[in-house]
Order: C-alpha cells, then sequence, then structure tokens
C-alpha cells in the first residue's frame, strides 16, 4: 500500500493534533504534582515556623519571669536600704542627744 504525500501530511496533522491533545493532560499532571508538593513544602514551613514561635514564647515568658523576679529583688532591696537609712538616722539621732546630755570635757 503506497500513501501519497497529501495521506502523509494528514497523518503527521493527526498526530501532532493527538500529541497536543494529550500535552495539557500531561502538563496538568506535573502542575498538579508540583501543586501537592508545593503545599507539603508550606506544610513544612507552616510547622517550622510554628515551633520557632512556641520557642520564641517560651524565652519571652522565660525572660519576663527573670524581669520581674529581679524587679522583686530591687524593690525588696530598697526596702532593705530605706529602713537602715531610718535606722542610721534614728541612732544619730539618739547620739547626738547623748553627746549633748555629756558635759563638755568628755565628748
Amino acid at each position: 500500500m503506497r500513501v501519497g504525500l497529501g495521506q502523509v501530511q494528514v497523518l503527521k496533522a493527526a498526530g501532532l493534533t493527538m500529541l497536543m491533545a494529550s500535552f495539557p493532560a500531561w502538563a496538568g499532571g506535573q502542575a498538579t504534582t508540583h501543586k501537592v508538593k508545593s503545599a507539603a513544602a508550606t506544610q513544612a514551613s507552616l510547622a517550622q515556623t510554628r515551633q520557632k514561635l512556641e520557642q520564641q514564647q517560651t524565652q519571652v515568658k522565660q525572660l519576663q519571669d527573670t524581669v520581674a523576679k529581679q524587679e522583686l529583688d530591687s524593690k525588696q532591696s530598697t526596702q532593705r536600704l530605706q529602713q537602715q537609712d531610718q535606722t542610721i538616722a534614728k541612732m544619730q539621732q539618739e547620739l547626738q542627744a547623748l553627746q549633748a546630755k555629756q558635759p563638755a570635757g568628755h565628748r
């Protein structure tokens, strides 16, 4: 069977049409695969980001607790110093009162 030039062109055109028709399905499959991989990567990235956020929140909480403790320590130290200052002032007044009662030569 001999195929004429016109028939060859028709066969080429039919083959090309079939190839082109199958390309979107193949490309769509690749796009779907890419989307699935992209979604999985996004989920992994999201999980990592959430884990980092939790770690940083824990670190912030620890720092807040440390600052609160330091503020409490500072407040207590300030109160102790004020109490000591009052005690010193009272003792100085008592000393001055005792010195005022003593004769001038015994100071």
